[in-house]
């Protein structure tokens, strides 16, 4: 058993593992006997793939990053009024933390005791900077209500989202569900934000969340 697990071991595997386990113990909390033992390989063959557990840390919260910042090269957030790319941008973050659970997990759980943990951190302020500044260019066009504080929306916006790693499990067949949970948070947020008709349910609330071409 053990020689074929060595036979068929991938850095992507060992990643996973990884991750697995930096979210059961903690970064922290986790050595590398703690790594061997779950992937159920030697120390030594670990670090034939990385030079510790730094590196497989930077790796998952790399991989978490990527995909958020990814987010925001994607023409429906770099084109339109700022409330459709703001509402473009959550959508989007929703589907991308739903389909990278263990490792936006791990990304929301670092602490800042390292130096991989203080970019990273470095690197989600400066992500989450990016949506507030398109939540502010929307209040700025007249398109969030006036009387809802920016600085709290955003808050409260970042919280629901980020709070799905703690009870989001997908389901088999995947896609349905994470469309119907994406569009849901969407509609949450921006209906009790946006003003005039276009952030009512109905047709034009459902236009105005972009969710995708008619």
């Amino acid at each position: 058993m053990t020689a074929v697990r060595r036979d068929t071991y991938t850095p992507e595997t060992l990643l996973t593992v990884a991750v697995r386990v930096f979210n059961e113990r903690g970064y922290d909390g986790t050595s590398m006997e703690h790594l061997s033992k779950a992937a159920g390989i030697s120390k030594s063959s670990i670090y034939h793939h990385v030079a510790g557990k730094e590196e497989l840390l930077r790796r998952a919260v790399s991989r978490a990053l990527d995909g958020l910042f990814g987010i925001l090269d994607e023409p429906g957030a770099a084109r339109g009024r700022a409330i459709e790319r703001v509402e473009y941008v959550t959508r989007r973050t929703v589907e991308v933390l739903m389909a990278e659970v263990p490792y936006v997990t791990l990304l929301l759980r670092v602490r800042g005791n390292t130096k991989t943990e203080r970019w990273a951190l470095e690197r989600r302020r400066e992500f989450d900077q990016r949506v507030s500044d398109l939540l502010k260019a929307a209040a700025a066009d007249g398109d969030l209500r006036a009387d809802v504080d920016i600085r709290l929306a955003t808050r409260l916006l970042f919280g629901m989202v980020n709070s799905l790693v703690e009870w989001y499990r997908p389901h088999p067949d995947g896609g349905a569900d994470r469309d119907q949970v994406a569009e849901t948070v969407v509609r949450l947020a921006f209906d009790g934000l946006r003003t005039g008709p276009a952030g009512t349910t109905g047709p034009a609330g459902a236009g105005a969340a972009g969710a995708g071409p008619a």
